[in-house]
């Protein structure tokens, strides 16, 4: 029995001496919504690293489920702050992938489209965030009708059609400029047909009957330019038009 005794002590011994300290006593349960607050305080300190921890762990351990799913949301809205967008989506997504039925599946909906909204410059470079922005919001207007950001979300979508008709344009214009009349034709007459309220409707007008005339397609030609003119009668561009017109035989 000495023998086993001073063994055991001797291991007791090594072990104390080789970490350098006591054996850490086991934690307690694990409690996610003191972890949440946790990450919270991380995320107001603009520790956006330490704070996707923190949440990753409650997603991970939390076995009552009822905060994993603030904990994915508050992963998406760390990585929008940190201005990472593209992470951002993919987290937004994955919120509204793995809790479609959430109560919080109508915010992750409108972050994920207000992310894309927020990536439009103008219509040469935001077409893409614009296509991308109003594709989520009109998914947001079917999923949840009666969503909270109605208003808001109104006028997102009226600017992102505005952004896309104006990239249709200017590409129209392009076309036009370059001499390619049909391609032009094509530009013009779909956007028309897609955003029959455009605001430059007599710009697509002139540049549409002119491609017409300098084709050698006189009737179209004729039809657009006469359009212009009883529509806008006002507009400086309807005096070109009318000249235009005089000199189609």
């Amino acid at each position: 029995m000495k023998i086993s005794f001073s063994i055991l002590f001797f291991l007791i011994l090594f072990s104390v001496s080789c970490s350098g300290k006591p054996a850490i006593k086991p934690e307690g349960p694990f409690n996610p919504e003191k972890s949440l607050a946790k990450a919270n305080e991380q995320i107001d300190k603009k520790d956006y690293e330490e704070a996707r921890t923190t949440l990753l762990e409650i997603k991970n351990r939390d076995l009552s489920k009822k905060f994993a799913p603030l904990a994915q949301l508050k992963i998406a809205d760390t990585y929008v702050k940190e201005g990472e967008p593209e992470l951002a989506v993919i987290e937004f997504q994955r919120f509204l992938e793995v809790y479609p039925d959430h109560k919080y599946a109508v915010y992750a909906q409108y972050q994920l489209a207000m992310v894309h909204f927020g990536q439009i410059e103008g219509p040469e470079r935001g077409y893409s965030g614009a296509a991308k922005a109003l594709e989520e919001f009109e998914k947001l207007k079917k999923m949840f009708p009666r969503n909270p950001y109605k208003e808001i979300v109104d006028l997102r979508i009226e600017k992102c059609k505005n952004i896309i008709a104006d990239y249709e344009f200017l590409v129209g214009e392009f076309y036009y400029k370059k001499g390619s009349y049909s391609s032009a034709i094509g530009r013009f007459e779909g956007l028309m047909k897609k955003y029959p309220d455009y605001k430059r409707e007599a710009d697509v007008l002139f540049y549409s009957g002119m491609s017409y005339k300098n084709m050698g397609q006189k009737d179209k030609a004729t039809e657009y330019l006469n359009r212009l003119i009883e529509k806008y009668p006002n507009y400086k561009i309807t005096i070109t038009a009318k000249k235009e017109l005089t000199t189609i035989k």
